[in-house]
C-alpha cells in the first residue's frame, strides 16, 4: 500500500474530508480543482452501478464518488503516465484498489480499452480551452489539463457515447461560453441533455461554470435546475458549497 515515504519530489497528501480519505498531489504539476468536486456532487451512480472518469488526472472524481455514492466499481482513464501512476498511489493510500481502478491510456481509445457498452455512468472535466487560447508550454501538465492539445470535446463525447450502455449517464463540467458547442455535440452522438446546472461565483455574477447530464439514448427534455453559488462573501463559501465538500 502507498504511504508517505513514497511521495516523490513536490508531491504531498491532501485530506478530502470524505471518509477519512486522502490524496496525493504534485502542486508543480495539476492539483484539482472545485469543478472536479461540484463534477462529483452532481453525478449520481447508482447500487451495482459501473463508472468511468475520462482524463481522470489526480483520480479526484472516481476517489470521491465511491465516498458519496453505491456504485460497484469506479474506473479512471489517464494519458499522462505520471499522473495515473500518482493516481494509483492515491488509490491505494486509501484501500480502494478493489473498488477503483486507474488506467493509463489514450481517452480517444476509452471504447477500444473498455469495450463498447461497459458502463452506466461516465463522468468527464474536459480541457476547458480550444486552440485559440495561448500556451506558455504545451508540454507541460497542467496546459495538457486545461487546453485540447490531447483530445477535443468531440472526442470526449464520441467515446463517451461509445463505452455508455443504452440509457447511460454522461456528466460534465464545461465553460458556460462553449454550451451551444456542448449541447450540439452531445446531440450529434445521441448524448441527450437531460439536466443543466450553471455555477456562480457570487450571486450577483455571472456564471463560470456549467454542470450538465446526459443519457445514451433519451428523448428530448431538459430541466434546467437552480443555480449553485460558490461564495456567500469573499472567502466565505455557501452552505451549498460546504456539504458538497464534506465539511
Amino acid at each position: 500500500m502507498a504511504t508517505e515515504n513514497r511521495l516523490l519530489d513536490h508531491e504531498r497528501i491532501d485530506e478530502l474530508q470524505r471518509n477519512g480519505y486522502r490524496i496525493i498531489q504534485n502542486g508543480q504539476k495539476f492539483c484539482f480543482g472545485m469543478d472536479a468536486v461540484l463534477l462529483s456532487g452532481f453525478a449520481s451512480v447508482e447500487k451495482g452501478e459501473r463508472a468511468l472518469d475520462l482524463g481522470t488526472g489526480t483520480g479526484i472524481v472516481p476517489i470521491l464518488l465511491e465516498a458519496k455514492t453505491e456504485g460497484m466499481h469506479f474506473s479512471g482513464l489517464e494519458i499522462q503516465a505520471e499522473m495515473a501512476e500518482m493516481a494509483g498511489r492515491s488509490v491505494a493510500l486509501n484501500g480502494l484498489e478493489k473498488k477503483v481502478r486507474i488506467v493509463t491510456g489514450d481517452l480517444k481509445e476509452a471504447s477500444k480499452i473498455f469495450g463498447r457498452a461497459s458502463f452506466d455512468v461516465v463522468t468527464c472535466n474536459p480541457p476547458y480551452m480550444d486552440q485559440n487560447h495561448g500556451l506558455k508550454n504545451p508540454e507541460e501538465p497542467k496546459a495538457i489539463a486545461r487546453h485540447e492539445l490531447l483530445c477535443t470535446f468531440e472526442d470526449v463525447a464520441r467515446e463517451a457515447a461509445a463505452v455508455l450502455k443504452p440509457g447511460g449517464r454522461f456528466y460534465l463540467v464545461h465553460r458556460p461560453r462553449r454550451l451551444l458547442e456542448l449541447l450540439e455535440t452531445l446531440r450529434r452522438y445521441r448524448l441527450e441533455p437531460k439536466r443543466m446546472k450553471f455555477v456562480h461565483p457570487f450571486v450577483t455574477a455571472e456564471a463560470n461554470m456549467v454542470l450538465l447530464e446526459a443519457f445514451r439514448g433519451g428523448k428530448p427534455q431538459m430541466r434546467v435546475e437552480a443555480p449553485v453559488i460558490v461564495y456567500e462573501r469573499p472567502g466565505v463559501y455557501t452552505k451549498e458549497i460546504y456539504e458538497i465538500y464534506g465539511y
